[in-house]
């Protein structure tokens, strides 16, 4: 394992993925959030639709279960999260979006038990959730409790939680598509639930759009690179790190925006935001203290070293989520979102 090459890699990702909240800040400015978020996933289909077939994946569904991951993928995971991810973030900064989406891995195991009552979620984990909602809870009040902030941070907290639902469907389902086939159907699907939400939309036009060249900037960057860029370079470290360590990247993308906001945009971080963060971190380590325990211990000495099992995994914003994780958390948004 080149460990230079794969720390270079992680930093690239946390850095693509980070700055996409500020892209997405940028193109709210003359796009409606919903069309914007639409537009971005078409833009992303196109490109891995080419990339489905230039490789020469297989692509067509073949089982009911592959049907059930495609709409699942693109009504939750793309559709809605993407809708309530644009809308939040027209209300807070794009450091604040990050830090609430962060707490994506923190409720997906009571969410997981919800959906599979047979799986299990120990004392650490129920403290860690709890530590979780504190810390957005501190976030949401910290402008005021009835300001557009706490609007946005109950718009991007339900964006987590949409997303947990998403990821703990899909990986129920067992399908046979490769995951790159499986993420193109799902973007095409979730780009036509966003198109049909702004077309009910009161307040969105296509007619009325007149966007700027910042804004088209912002749309490229996050399609091509946040998305495209951020799923290559995240699939090239799922195979060679592991899931546990790659899920560490839903806590460097918080950061990484928080910078390049304040660099690109003039935004500020408050001490209550921060102090929410550190609560949001601290319960996801309580979650996956197990996990994480076996990654630090060979470090230190302590205990095993890791298997580094190949892993299929879908990713949204920043979230990376993967299939066989015990709390269902296929970590991310994945993401997932990369946003």
């Amino acid at each position: 394992m080149n460990v230079d090459r794969d720390i270079l890699l992680f930093v690239a990702l946390a850095v693509v993925w980070g700055s996409a909240f500020t892209a997405i800040e940028v193109g709210l400015e003359t796009l409606p959030p919903l069309l914007f978020a639409a537009f971005r996933l078409d833009v992303a289909a196109v490109a891995f639709a080419g990339a489905v077939v230039a490789v020469g994946f297989p692509w067509r569904p073949q089982t009911r279960a592959d049907v059930l991951q495609i709409v699942a993928g693109g009504v939750l995971l793309f559709g809605a999260h993407f809708a309530l991810l644009f809308l939040g973030q027209t209300y807070v900064s794009s450091a604040v979006g990050a830090i609430v989406l962060s707490l994506t891995p923190v409720v997906t195991p009571p969410i997981a038990l919800a959906v599979l009552p047979r799986e299990e979620i120990r004392a650490p984990a129920v403290v860690g959730l709890l530590l979780g909602l504190a810390g957005v809870t501190v976030i949401a009040v910290s402008g005021g409790a009835l300001d557009g902030r706490a609007i946005g941070v109950a718009l991007l907290f339900a964006a987590a939680l949409v997303f947990a639902v998403g990821s703990v469907l899909t990986e129920r389902l067992e399908g046979t598509l490769p995951i790159i086939s499986l993420q193109t159907w799902a973007m095409a699907g979730g780009a036509l639930v966003l198109h049909a939400l702004s077309a009910v939309h009161p307040a969105e036009s296509i007619a009325a759009v007149e966007p700027t060249l910042a804004a088209v900037g912002a749309l490229a960057y996050l399609s091509l690179v946040s998305t495209a860029g951020g799923f290559f370079a995240y699939f090239v470290l799922l195979e060679r790190i592991g899931a546990t360590e790659l899920s560490l990247i839903n806590y460097a993308v918080p950061v990484v925006a928080a910078v390049v906001g304040w660099i690109a945009l003039g935004e500020s971080l408050t001490a209550a935001t921060v102090a929410g963060f550190a609560l949001i971190l601290l319960g996801f380590a309580l979650c996956k203290i197990d996990a994480l325990w076996s990654v630090v211990a060979p470090v230190v000495g302590a205990g095993p070293h890791r298997s580094s099992a190949e892993t299929d995994g879908v990713v949204v914003d920043g979230n990376v989520y993967v299939s066989g994780d015990d709390d269902a958390n296929r970590s991310s948004g994945s993401p997932a979102s990369a946003d």
